[in-house]
């Protein structure tokens, strides 16, 4: 009788692991991407270049304090968090060499070997051959006269993990405020040094061929962004769940960083914003340290990232358990704005499409716009404003947020809404709809609450 009811409980335990696999519960296990999938990249970016040399340079060094984090357009044609790496591609030979510096033995004990200790890599990994760092200037040498003498670069600014390109630009001029800090960027400290070298070299932009190819994701990238979102949603609805009066923010940002952490992310999207009462009318407030009190709203925006890829979710909601009238009606606007949007988003659609018909909808609800027009937001990708080319009709395969928000500083009280969305051929899928945002399910997922 023991071992048949062993038997049975074991049987029990794992039907009922299988059930909640098969309804989609969130495993911890990341994702990644198929061997083949950077070898496909390189291919598609050489095809379209067709000529010269294309270098691009990894991040240089360990970053101080946090996990290394590749820079996206090295990783997005690699896949490789070694740092100090460059990468060169020769699009008429149809072949790409790794670059990598020599370790010391003291750096293989401190930071594990690199891809030069491994002679096997090269085959794995697609490359013609990998050599020491200290070789690119000979190989550049032999290689660019039989190319044409032509040097694609990236003569536009990285992005970072929650920076744009063009924000990247507005960074540096704000920092060159200050004489003091007035010096090159890296990347154009590099460039300048290959004109010194190359002088003879035509140089062109490789950055507008990549934000093209990083515009429409992959089905890999697709597959991490939704793992993604249903761990991002998760970690905002255990931080509502975490809300009460006399609670700090930053409790109810260690609830969401706990859920993303423990499902496999390396970090955040972007610094964690939780925003109650006053500071939910600061777009970008990121202090997280005011104690929340009864009548508060707290407006929370954040998102993990996951295997490189990055997800951006806004909610807000009531400290209370229950929005006022006040805030109900403000509520209603903004989240009518954002179903509109949502639900008029298909290829070949434009922003002025779109704002078109958020428009109608306010209009036939009877509903206040208060000034909210809709449209299409950032991009989300290795970037949580990622690249790509702005004001295109939609395509298959784009991932972008979309947060429309109304602010009353005078209240004490701002309310914003964002979901990240994947374009289909059908329509669009909201790839963050695992946290609640309809208000009768924001204020009894809040009843829940001990």
């Amino acid at each position: 009788m023991i071992d048949k009811f062993k038997l049975r409980r074991k049987v029990l335990l794992v039907s009922c692991w299988w059930g909640l696999v098969l309804v989609g519960v969130i495993l911890a296990a990341r994702i990644g991407y198929p061997p083949d999938e950077f070898i496909q990249r390189r291919q598609r970016l050489m095809a379209q270049v067709k000529e010269g040399v294309i270098l691009l340079f990894g991040e240089p060094m360990l970053q101080p304090g946090r996990h290394f984090r590749q820079d996206n357009d090295f990783f997005y044609f690699t896949g490789l968090e070694d740092p100090g790496a460059v990468l060169a591609m020769v699009p008429q030979a149809k072949k790409s060499y790794l670059f990598l510096p020599r370790q010391t033995e003291r750096e293989i004990l401190f930071e594990g070997p690199n891809l030069l200790q491994r002679p096997r890599a090269k085959t794995k990994l697609g490359l013609a051959e990998i050599y020491p760092v200290s070789y690119l200037d000979e190989f550049l040498a032999r290689t660019l006269p039989r190319q044409g003498l032509c040097l694609y670069v990236r003569l536009q600014p990285r992005d970072e993990v929650d920076q744009a390109r063009w924000e990247t630009r507005i960074f540096v001029g704000r920092r060159h405020r200050l004489h003091y800090n007035d010096q090159l960027t890296l990347d154009n400290y590099r460039v300048q040094k290959l004109r010194e070298r190359y002088p003879a070299c035509v140089f062109k932009d490789v950055t507008p061929y990549i934000d093209r190819l990083r515009l429409i994701k992959t089905p890999a990238e697709i597959a991490i962004l939704r793992h993604n979102g249903r761990i991002s949603a998760e970690a905002i609805k255990q931080a509502m769940l975490a809300t009460r009066p006399g609670a700090f923010e930053y409790e109810l940002e260690a609830a969401a960083l706990f859920v993303i952490f423990r499902h496999g992310a390396r970090g955040f999207a972007y610094p964690p914003i939780v925003a109650s009462g006053p500071n939910s009318c600061v777009m970008h407030y990121d202090r997280n340290d005011r104690r929340m009190k009864e009548g508060d709203l707290v407006l929370m925006d954040f998102g993990g990232d996951l295997d490189h890829m990055c997800i951006d979710i806004t909610r807000t909601w009531p400290v209370s358990g229950a929005f006022t009238p006040e805030q109900k009606e403000a509520y209603r606007i903004v989240l009518a704005v954002l179903k509109a949007c949502l639900e008029f988003y298909r290829p070949g659609v434009t922003s002025r499409d779109v704002q078109a018909h958020v428009q109608s909808v306010l209009k036939k609800k009877g509903l206040d716009s208060r000034g909210l027009k809709g449209g299409i937001g950032h991009y989300v990708g290795l970037a949580t404003h990622d690249v790509g080319p702005r004001g295109i009709p939609l395509e298959e395969g784009m991932v972008f947020a979309i947060e429309p928000a109304l602010y009353y500083p005078e209240k004490g009280w701002g309310i914003r809404l964002e979901d990240t969305v994947l374009i289909t051929a059908e329509g669009c899928e909201v790839l963050t709809a695992g946290v609640p945002k309809e208000l009768e399910e924001v204020e009894s997922l809040l009843k829940r609450r001990n």
